[in-house]
């Protein structure tokens, strides 16, 4: 059973930074699309950032040009770099392989991003 592990959330305020990171008990993510999710109270999950297993990579429109996502297979991780958070950024963020758009695996607990202005 595959485990995906989120961290790096926290705190922050607005126009501030944040280095997420998901590590992957198995080899997955160098075989995979892998996408960064999140979650706002209220909203159903969107995919924010996706990133193909040859580097490629795609943004929703809210978030291009403030995140960015990579991936280092040797580690089986993948980061998303954030920066000039906006209070609208908070929610929890959760990784996941993808195939086509959907999901692969069993969900991670996620990482809590909350930005205060």
């Amino acid at each position: 059973q595959v485990q995906l592990v989120e961290s790096g959330g926290g705190l922050v305020q607005a126009g501030g930074s944040l280095r997420l990171s998901c590590a992957a008990s198995g080899s997955i993510f160098s075989i995979n699309a892998v996408a960064w999710y999140r979650q706002a109270p209220g909203n159903k999950r969107e995919s924010v950032a996706i990133i193909s297993s040859d580097g490629n990579t795609n943004y929703v429109d809210s978030v291009k040009g403030r995140f960015t996502i990579s991936r280092d297979n040797a580690q089986n991780t993948v980061y998303l770099q954030m920066n000039s958070l906006k209070a609208e950024d908070t929610a929890i963020y959760y990784c996941n392989a993808i195939r086509s758009v959907f999901p692969i695996f069993p969900w991670g607990q996620g990482t809590q991003v909350t930005v205060y202005s």
